[in-house]
Order: structure tokens, then sequence, then C-alpha cells
């Protein structure tokens, strides 16, 4: 069952799926009704998942359970990185490469790869306070209050 993703309770799960390259206009406006007949679909064992899916930032591809009415199992997140796949072939996008990281500098996007992060650290180029797309957030209401966050509040904190 679709819900409306500003309408997911904050302790919905989330996946956060994060594009190899920026998603184009038109690109959003084809993905959008594929998200939500994925949501509206999306079942774990015969129950309708209370689900949600949404495009943010033109980069991050986000699907939502609320968790308190049906779990999802692990063959509902199979369907759902199948649906993943299917939206990387059909756009010759990457959804699923976590080899890049996101930050928000200046108001612009910045993607590090994981190789260089250390490099950027040492440089300063990307500091305790630079502002990082935590891929790994798992609940709704921490993307809401908390995305993006500073790095030194993600797994990227052993770096300072």
């Amino acid at each position: 069952m679709y819900i409306p993703f500003d309408e997911l309770p904050p302790q919905a799960r989330v996946w956060i799926y994060q594009a190899s390259r920026p998603i184009t206009e038109a690109e959003r406006a084809e993905i959008k009704p594929l998200l939500q007949a994925f949501a509206t679909d999306w079942s774990s064992h015969g129950n309708d998942l209370q689900a949600s899916a949404e495009l943010l930032h033109n980069r991050f591809l986000v699907l939502a359970n609320n968790e308190s009415a049906t779990a999802s199992s692990g063959c509902s997140i199979d369907k759902s990185v199948n649906f993943v796949r299917e939206l990387e072939q059909r756009f010759n996008v990457s959804f699923l490469d976590r080899s890049q990281l996101a930050f928000l500098k200046d108001g612009d996007m910045e993607l590090v790869s994981v190789g260089q992060l250390k490099d950027k650290v040492t440089a300063g180029d990307i500091n305790k306070d630079t502002l990082y797309f935590d891929t790994l957030v798992t609940n709704y209401g921490d993307l809401q209050a908390e995305w993006p966050r500073p790095a030194q509040q993600s797994w990227l904190s052993r770096y300072f």
C-alpha cells in the first residue's frame, strides 16, 4: 500500500541508494510513477507493506516501509533490490555502487571516492563539520532531521 513520502512515521525504515550521476528532470518524471507503482505493489509474504519511495536531491533513491504496520522480510528486500536493478538498466545509471561518497559543500554536491577520502581529510577539504549524505541512515525520522549530517556524526567519524 502506497503512502505519501512526507506522511511516513519517524520510525519507518529507509533504504537509500545513491545514483552515479544526477537524475535529469525528464528521467525524474519517468521514474516517479514507477516508484509509486513499486511502493503500491511491494509486499512481504503476501502482506502489503505501507511503503513509499522518493528521489531526493536528484541523486538519491529512497525506498521506505512503515515497519510498525508490516515488517519487511528478506524476500521483500530482494524485490526492492531487483526493482533498483531494473531502474539501473532502464536509465543507464548505477544505484548500487557504494564507492562514491556525497558531500554538500558551499551548496553544491561533491562526490569523493572512498579511496580519496583519507587524502581529502588530510588536506582539509573534508572536515568533521562537512555535511555528508549518509546512505546508512535507516529511518525516516533521522532522514528528515539529520540529512545531510556533519561527517563526524556518521561512520566517517573515525577519520577525524
